[in-house]
C-alpha cells in the first residue's frame, strides 16, 4: 500500500494579491479551522442567521397583539373663521327662515389617552403558534445553509490536498525523468545507446513538464475556491495543516445511517406544521373575537390663549372630561363562502406539502444508498490503484536497472515510464474519488459537525 507523505509544510498557497503592497503573513489551517472560519464568515450562513432574527422579532411582534395597545393624542385648534350653522327663525322671531349662527370659541385644546386589550381571538392564537413555526423553520434553514457550506469547504479543502500530493509527485517525475535523460544523452555520447533514446526520455520529459504546469494551474483556481468558500480574502494566503492520511478510513467506520437528521426533511416537517396552523387559523376565524377598550379625553375651549391657567368660577378657564369603557364582539355571520373556499384551499396545499414529504424522503433514501455503493466501490478503487501504483514503481525500477546495465532496451524503460505516470493520474483520480464519496455520505444524511 502506498504511505502518502504528510504535506503540512509543503502546502504553502499564496493567494493572488489584488494591490501592491507587503504580503499578508499567510494563515494556517485545518479541515475543521476552516470550516469554523467559514461559518463565521460565510454571507449565506450571515444572512440565514439574520432570518432567524428577522423570525424571533416577528413572533415578538405578534405576541405584542396580545398585549394592551395604548395611544395618547393631543389635539390644538386655533379658528381663524369659526364653524356656521344655520338654525330654524322660529328661535329669533323669524319664523320660515333661517338664521345663520357662529358656535364655539377661537381656541379649543384637546389631550387624552385610548387603549383596547384583546381578550379572545382564534386567529391571533393561531397566528402565534405559526410564528413560533416560523421561527423553528428558520433555525432549520440555518442548519441547512451550514451543512451545504460545510460539504464545499470540505469538498474544496480535499482538492487542494490532493492537487498539492499530485504536484509534488509531478516534482519527483521531472527530477526522475530528468536525470534519466542525461544519463540516457551520456550514454549516447559514449556509444552506448542511440540518440533516438534520448529523444524519447526527451519527449516523455517534456510531456511530464506541460502536465506539471496545468496540475499547478489547478492547484492555484482549487485554492482560489477554498478561500471563497471560507469566505477568507481572494488576496491572502492560507497554509494547510491536515494531510490527507487523516481522512482515509476503512468500511468498518461507515456504521449505520439514516437520514433523520437532513435539513431538507425536517424543513419540510416545519413547512407542514405550518401548513396545518394555517387551516387551523381559517378555521377559527369562525369564532367571534372579543376585545376591552377605553378612552379618556380632556378638553378646553377659550377665546384666549389661557390654556394653563385654571378658575373653577370661570367656564372659559377650566378643562372638561370625557371617559369610557366598552366591550365589543365582532361575529362573523356570511361572507359569501369566501373562508370556505380558503380553507379548501389551504388544505389542498398541506396535501401537496405532504407529497412533497414522501417524495423527498424517499429521494434521500435513495440518495444515501447511492452514497454508500460509491463510496464502496471508491474505496475499492482506491486500495486497487494503490496495488497498481505500487507495481507500476516496481516495473519501472527493475526496468531503469537493467537499462543502466545495458541489459534493457530504452523503448522498455519509456514504457514503464509511461505505466508509472498513468498508475499515478489513476491513483490520484482514485483518491479524489473516494474523499468525494466520503463527503456525499455526509451530505446524503444531513449530519453535520457545526454547531
Amino acid at each position: 500500500m502506498i504511505i502518502i507523505m504528510n504535506i503540512n509544510v509543503l502546502i504553502f498557497l499564496f493567494g493572488v494579491l489584488a494591490s501592491v503592497g507587503q504580503a499578508q503573513t499567510p494563515l494556517a489551517f485545518s479541515l475543521n479551522e476552516a470550516l469554523t472560519y467559514a461559518v463565521v464568515h460565510s454571507p449565506n450562513v450571515l444572512n440565514t442567521q439574520l432570518d432567524e432574527r428577522i423570525a424571533k422579532a416577528r413572533t415578538r411582534e405578534i405576541t405584542g397583539l396580545g398585549f394592551p395597545q395604548i395611544n395618547g393624542s393631543i389635539d390644538f385648534k386655533d379658528y381663524l373663521d369659526l364653524p356656521t350653522s344655520l338654525l330654524p327663525g322660529d328661535f329669533f322671531g323669524r319664523p320660515g327662515q333661517y338664521v345663520p349662527v357662529r358656535f364655539g370659541t377661537k381656541y379649543n385644546a384637546t389631550a387624552g389617552f385610548s387603549f383596547s386589550q384583546l381578550l379572545f381571538s382564534g386567529e391571533y392564537i393561531a397566528g402565534l403558534q405559526a410564528s413560533k413555526a416560523f421561527q423553528e423553520l428558520s433555525k432549520i434553514n440555518t442548519q441547512r445553509s451550514m451543512l451545504e457550506l460545510e460539504i464545499a469547504v470540505t469538498k474544496a479543502y480535499y482538492t487542494v490536498l490532493v492537487n498539492a500530493y499530485r504536484l509534488k509527485t509531478f516534482n519527483a517525475n521531472i527530477l526522475r525523468l530528468q536525470k534519466i535523460l542525461n544519463d540516457t544523452r551520456a550514454y549516447a555520447e559514449q556509444g552506448f545507446a542511440e540518440r533516438i533514446d534520448a529523444k524519447r526520455i526527451e519527449v516523455q520529459y517534456n510531456n511530464v513538464l506541460a502536465e506539471h504546469d496545468k496540475v499547478q494551474r489547478l492547484m492555484q483556481l482549487s485554492v482560489e475556491l477554498l478561500k471563497f468558500q471560507m469566505g477568507f480574502p481572494i488576496r491572502d494566503s492560507v497554509i494547510l495543516k491536515d494531510s490527507l492520511n487523516r481522512f482515509k478510513i476503512g468500511a468498518s467506520e461507515v456504521g449505520a445511517l439514516n437520514i433523520d437528521q437532513r435539513p431538507d426533511i425536517n424543513a419540510l416537517n416545519a413547512q407542514k406544521q405550518l401548513q396545518e396552523l394555517d387551516v387551523r387559523r381559517l378555521r377559527l376565524g369562525y369564532l367571534p373575537s372579543i376585545a376591552a377598550y377605553g378612552a379618556y379625553q380632556t378638553n378646553a375651549q377659550r377665546e384666549d390663549f389661557t390654556f394653563f391657567e385654571f378658575d373653577k368660577n370661570n367656564p372659559q378657564k377650566q378643562w372638561y372630561t370625557i371617559s369610557l369603557i366598552g366591550l365589543s364582539i365582532n361575529m362573523p355571520i356570511f361572507d359569501g363562502l369566501q373562508r370556505h373556499q380558503k380553507i379548501s384551499q389551504a388544505q389542498l396545499n398541506l396535501q401537496k406539502v405532504k407529497n412533497a414529504q414522501f417524495l423527498l424522503e424517499q429521494a434521500a433514501q435513495l440518495e444515501l444508498k447511492s452514497a454508500l455503493v460509491q463510496f464502496e466501490n471508491a474505496r475499492r478503487s482506491l486500495t486497487t490503484q494503490e496495488q497498481n501504483i505500487a507495481l507500476a514503481e516496481e516495473v519501472f525500477e527493475v526496468s531503469q536497472k537493467k537499462f543502466n546495465n545495458g541489459l534493457g532496451n530504452n523503448l522498455e524503460l519509456v514504457n514503464a515510464e509511461t505505466s508509472l505516470k498513468e498508475a499515478q493520474n489513476n491513483y490520484f483520480n482514485a483518491l479524489y474519488d473516494y474523499l468525494i464519496a466520503r463527503t456525499d455520505i455526509q451530505k446524503s444524511t444531513g449530519i453535520s459537525t457545526l454547531k
